[in-house]
């Protein structure tokens, strides 16, 4: 079997009908490997190459114009239109609350004029009440002070008249004491209604 395989004619890929020799092929692919370069670098490649690139340049146009582009600009759109509905809105919460801002504003100054004025009433109404009291209180003192006035005027003639009952009495004591015979009231009367003017 080894001589079937030795004597079998060797077929040639790179000639027209020449055989080489058994130790001849590696030679020739080696020659070859080191002579050519790359392939894609050799002038009776290019045409095949370039109807490759068209094809491939026509297949990727057609994905990127039919596909890719449409879904790309529907997400950009989608984005921006979401972008602007998100300002609009943020614009509108902006201003509604600088419109309740300003609404708190007014009805804090209109609760403050309205504390203010409460106030106002209030020390007003008590400074009247407090007056109408004082008067009441200064009344009713004077009141307590021309009774008071009344009792002590009414004690003093109590008193001055007792003064001139004990005087008269002493004198009568003291004229019987020093004469012997008392004194009669009339007498005692005379003598300090006199002992008055003269002093």
């Amino acid at each position: 079997m080894a001589d079937l395989k030795q004597s079998a004619p060797a077929v040639s890929t790179h000639g027209e009908g020449a055989v080489p020799a058994p130790g001849a092929t590696h030679e020739a692919a080696g020659a070859e490997h080191g002579s050519g370069g790359l392939p894609q670098f050799e002038f009776q490649h290019w045409g095949g190459q370039i109807a490759y690139l068209l094809v491939l340049f026509a297949i990727l146009y057609v994905l990127i114009a039919r596909v890719f582009t449409p879904r790309i600009r529907r997400v950009i759109d989608e984005r921006a239109s979401t972008i602007a509905g998100a300002i609009e809105a943020a614009r509108q919460v902006q201003a509604e609350a600088l419109e309740q801002s300003r609404a708190a504003a007014a009805d804090l100054a209109e609760a403050r004029s309205r504390s203010q004025r409460l106030a106002i009433d209030a020390r007003a109404k008590a400074a009247s009440e407090a007056a109408e009291r004082s008067a009441a209180e200064d009344a009713k003192l004077a009141v307590h002070i021309d009774e008071a006035e009344a009792r002590i005027a009414a004690m003093r003639d109590s008193a001055m008249a007792h003064v001139g009952a004990v005087a008269s009495e002493t004198a009568m004591a003291i004229v019987q004491k020093l004469t012997g015979k008392p004194a009669s009231a009339a007498e005692v009367k005379s003598a300090m209604a006199l002992r008055g003017g003269v002093a």
